[in-house]
């Protein structure tokens, strides 16, 4: 599976292809040459909007043309050859993988109305933090329809 590294420029991003499945590293207050350090020796891809850190010698880069958030994502998807195979899988803040958690262990973690009407949870084992299928659920899924566009991303 591909590993991602987004700079410092590209926290919405990151954000997204956490949700949408994908490992990618985010360290917004490091320097290029700390991120060039971290990609090589994970073996990340760099996404980058900095001309001059994606020329750099031996890193794997992708240089991020657009400013605009739906075109980054396209562009990842396209070039990476992405494919949409484990969505709400990764902690959007802190990029851990989530886990199933039973509903009564987030008793008093969740709103007392989350916690009567939903009965699937998912956990985040480093922030602490659980998710549901609640009304953003939907909202996100909208988005992600959006960021493909009508393609097919092997679901």
């Amino acid at each position: 599976m591909v590993k991602l590294l987004a700079d410092g420029m590209l926290g919405s991003l990151a954000k997204w292809l956490r949700i949408l499945g994908y490992d990618t590293a985010y360290f917004p207050q490091i320097g290029d040459n700390e991120l060039a350090r971290i990609a090589r020796s994970e073996g990340r891809i760099l996404l980058t909007r900095d001309r001059e850190l994606a020329k750099r010698e031996g890193l794997n880069c992708l240089l991020i043309e657009s400013d605009e958030l739906e075109e980054q994502v396209h562009q990842a998807i396209e070039e990476l050859g992405l494919t949409l195979e484990r969505p709400f899988s990764r902690c959007p803040i802190c990029n851990t993988p989530l886990r199933e958690i039973e509903r009564e262990e987030v008793k008093g973690r969740v709103p007392v109305y989350i916690f009567q009407t939903h009965k699937h949870f998912r956990f985040c084992p480093k922030c602490e933090k659980p998710y549901w299928r609640g009304t953003h659920w939907d909202k996100m899924k909208e988005t992600i329809e959006k960021f493909k566009g009508g393609r097919d991303w092997n679901q």
